[in-house]
């Protein structure tokens, strides 16, 4: 997909509407083909894109054309931004905005208002570049009559660069904290976390006062969160949950600027105890989530299918399948044109698993709806989110009698990621694959003996404890035991032991 085509897709049909208006009122001359080109990168006409000049030598021609209408959308979407926008900190951006018109037309006392207003809502949500911004324009024009006293305006000023100089050494480290992720991620580096937060802290001289806010704290417990996941194993980040757990506790005042870092701080948590497997402790963390994000439309949109996928793996771990189903495809129903096509796709790769673990054949339906290209996935969804994925295809294929079809997503996985398993050190996804390949060639393979001992063996690496790979090797242990897989896996989640004979 192309630069236009990605910006285009950003616009819903009466904001396309809005867009052809505007280009109409800039087009001067009525030879203008900015319109035809927005008709045929809309329609996908690639005939009509070759043609829209009549000589090949207008090549230069069609490509002026194309960065103009690419220059005349950044414009549109960034007016639309702006005056769509109703949170403080764009309130703030204005105020500046109008307040620096005014000062240049002499109309010095509402300037100012506008600018002590901003100032007040900046220092607010600790916008610490836009007070840079604002306390340099009051700088320049403290001159004038009825401007604030140089020297309070002065200490402000150089306060609030020690503040920037803070943020920017945090954001610096949360930087260098990703880019590790990514080397652990992609390329199996072997890295202790403790050890990496320590050396980080320290590279970019940080205190523990700087760690102590609402920001550094979820930039932490993302990175912590991601690293878990990675390491299918949440207990190695508890120390960073208990220290998240005080930190919460010690806010005498729940200040709404901080509400998304607040409200991703409970949602990182109330995954952190869903994967340890204490599902009490996390649906309270997802009530107390869903309380503050019905406080702010916003952030309700933006948490919505979070928050409900969170609470259906608690209904659905806790031996309530039919609520957690019903929960997610009416989360789906109710998705808006503003969800995040990767909270979209989580919800609904996590119906295809309930309704697979249930025996429904609806998760065959659920697949064919997750229509994205695997690098689509790798790159928005993560590696080990893709690899289940594939894994689920084969998996759902095989439980409802599409052999062949099982064994072809099995070679295509293979070949597609059998290097990078081994690159990471991740034998266990091959050696599951053996076993599912051995079930798919010969069925009957589930009753013998060895094989089932070999399947049960993978219960013992503490590695596979995560409720998402037990779910797994459920599905292999229900090809023999007379019940669904989600039965099977609600019995290993409870810590009973399976016959093995």
């Amino acid at each position: 997909m192309d630069s236009i085509q990605e910006l285009i897709q950003l616009l819903n049909s009466a904001d396309k509407k809005l867009f052809r208006q505007f280009l109409e009122r800039k087009n001067k001359r009525s030879d203008v083909k900015n319109l035809q080109l927005l008709d045929l990168i809309e329609t996908d006409d690639i005939d009509g894109l070759k043609n829209i000049y009549e000589s090949e030598k207008n090549n230069d021609a069609y490509h002026a054309l194309r960065k103009r209408l690419q220059d005349s959308l950044l414009l549109f979407l960034s007016q639309k931004t702006f005056e769509s926008n109703h949170s403080e900190t764009y309130d703030a951006l204005r105020l500046v905005v109008v307040g620096r018109f005014l000062l240049e037309n002499d109309v010095v006392k509402v300037a100012f208002k506008c600018l002590d207003k901003a100032e007040r809502l900046a220092e607010h949500l600790e916008q610490f570049n836009l007070l840079n911004e604002l306390l340099l324009l009051k700088l320049q024009y403290a001159h004038l009559s009825g401007a604030q006293d140089l020297e309070t305006l002065t200490e402000r000023f150089l306060r609030n660069q020690s503040d920037m100089q803070r943020e920017a050494k945090l954001n610096m480290a949360y930087a260098f904290l990703r880019l590790e992720l990514q080397e652990i991620h992609l390329k199996g580096k072997i890295v202790n976390l403790t050890a990496l937060m320590l050396t980080t802290i320290r590279k970019y001289k940080i205190s523990l006062q700087d760690l102590m806010t609402y920001k550094s704290i979820y930039q932490i417990l993302f990175i912590a969160n991601e690293y878990a996941a990675i390491q299918q194993n949440y207990g190695l980040i508890e120390r960073y949950i208990n220290r998240t757990n005080q930190f919460i506790l010690d806010q005498p005042h729940k200040k709404q600027s901080y509400l998304f870092y607040h409200i991703s701080i409970l949602y990182f948590l109330a995954n952190f105890h869903l994967r340890r497997r204490d599902f009490e402790r996390s649906a309270s963390y997802l009530k107390e989530m869903m309380a503050l994000m019905e406080t702010d439309s916003r952030y309700y949109t933006l948490f919505y299918l979070r928050h409900q996928l969170l609470s259906a793996l608690n209904l659905f771990f806790t031996g309530l399948a039919n609520d957690a189903i019903t929960l997610l495809q009416a989360s789906l129903s109710n998705t808006k044109l503003s969800s995040k096509p990767e909270d979209i796709e989580d919800v609904r790769i996590c119906l295809t698993m309930f309704l697979a673990l249930c025996n429904d054949r609806g998760s065959l339906k659920q697949l064919t709806l997750l229509t994205r290209t695997d690098a689509w996935y790798e790159k928005k969804m993560g590696m080990l989110w893709t690899i289940r994925k594939n894994l689920m295809e084969i998996l759902v294929q095989a439980q409802f009698s599409n052999i062949e079809l099982a064994m072809s997503r099995l070679s295509s996985f293979r070949r597609r990621y059998k290097k990078y398993l081994l690159k990471t050190s991740e034998e266990r996804v091959l050696l599951y694959l053996k076993l599912v390949e051995k079930y798919l060639l010969k069925p009957d393979m589930a009753f013998d003996k060895a094989y089932r001992n070999t399947v049960l063996a993978q219960l013992e690496s503490v590695k596979n404890n995560d409720i998402f790979t037990l779910s797994f090797i459920a599905w292999l242990i229900a090809r023999w035991e007379k019940k669904t897989a989600h039965q099977v896996v609600l019995t290993l989640i409870e810590g009973d032991n399976i016959v093995q004979s």
